[in-house]
This record gives structure tokens, sequence and C-alpha cells, in this order.
């Protein structure tokens, strides 16, 4: 159950005013109009405290004509405990699985270390044995290897040259003499 209880407020008494019970509040309780104010749209004007105090509180309010009520307020300490304890909780379960996972994967990799022990020694002897022959066979990569490169037309480099050639012309000809040319 909670510890701490907070006065809210509830409505006025029959026949008072609110401008004067908000001044004889204040006035009280040392505070400005503006909080009391406050206090009757709904904002908390005492803070929570234990069940004596909210009372005396509420009486207070009461014999100024103002009706309230009390509200539970739970601890915000309980709550970070709470949340810690179920924080823990699941670190525990989550740790309890990544011990279960791996002590399955070292189960697994002695029954794996003892199937490879009972393969007869004749499979694992024709197994290294296909693996050398495999590497012995020869890759056949020394005809394509050994034929000559065929020589290309350069007819299309020769062509680039010339035009790269006459616009590097052009370009100095019109920077020389830029009047020459009027587009």
């Amino acid at each position: 159950m909670a510890d701490n209880f907070r006065v809210t407020f509830v409505g006025l008494a029959e026949g008072v005013d609110s401008k004067a019970v908000t001044a004889m509040l204040a006035t009280k309780l040392k505070t400005s109009n503006e909080k009391v104010s406050l206090f009757f749209n709904g904002k908390p004007l005492f803070v929570p405290s234990n069940k004596d105090k909210a009372l005396k509180q509420a009486k207070l309010l009461a014999s100024l004509g103002i009706k309230s009520k009390l509200q539970a307020v739970t601890n915000p300490n309980q709550n970070t405990q709470l949340a810690s304890a179920t924080s823990s909780q699941r670190d525990d379960r989550i740790f309890d699985a990544l011990d279960y996972i791996t002590s399955s994967l070292i189960r697994l990799e002695e029954k794996l270390d003892e199937l490879e022990q009972r393969l007869p020694e004749v499979e694992a002897t024709a197994i290294t044995d296909e693996h050398i022959e495999w590497q012995d066979d020869d890759l056949m990569l020394d005809d394509e290897l050994l034929t000559p490169l065929q020589k290309r037309s350069n007819v299309l480099l020769y062509s680039l040259i010339a035009t790269v050639v006459t616009l590097l012309i052009l370009l100095a000809i019109y920077l020389t003499v830029p009047n020459l040319f009027s587009f």
C-alpha cells in the first residue's frame, strides 16, 4: 500500500466565494494567489506526505470551505526498486539461457569429436587420397598462356590522337587571335 498521500481539489462548499477563499488560503499558507488558483485547476498545492499530515491539510482546506480528497501516491523509490528487481531477474534468466546454450555447444563439440574418432581409418585415408589426387591434376592452362597475342588495329588510336591534336591547334589559334572566330 502507498505510504504517501496527496490532497487534491474536489470543489467549493455552497455559498463560498472563490476569490475570498483564494486570498485567505494564500495568506494562511504564505504563498501566492496564483499557486492557490492553480490548485483549484487541478495542480498539487502540497507535496505528498504521510496520512496524518495529509488529513491535517484536508481539515485546513475544509475549514475554509474547500472540498478535497486524499489521493494515494506511490513512492518513486519503490518503483525503482521494483524495476531493478525485475531487471535483475531478467538478467538472471538471460545468463541462465546463455549458460545453457554454451553447455549445449560444448556437448555438441564433444559428440563431433567422438564421431570423428569412430570413423574407420580406411575412410580417412580415402578422403586424403582423393584430395591429393585432385591437387596433382594438370590444369591445362599452358595452351592458353602460350598462344601469341593478336595485334590490334591502331586506326582508332591514331584517329583519336589526330582529333586531340587538331582541337589543341584550334584552341591555340583562338587564344592568340580571338577576333578571327566570330560565333
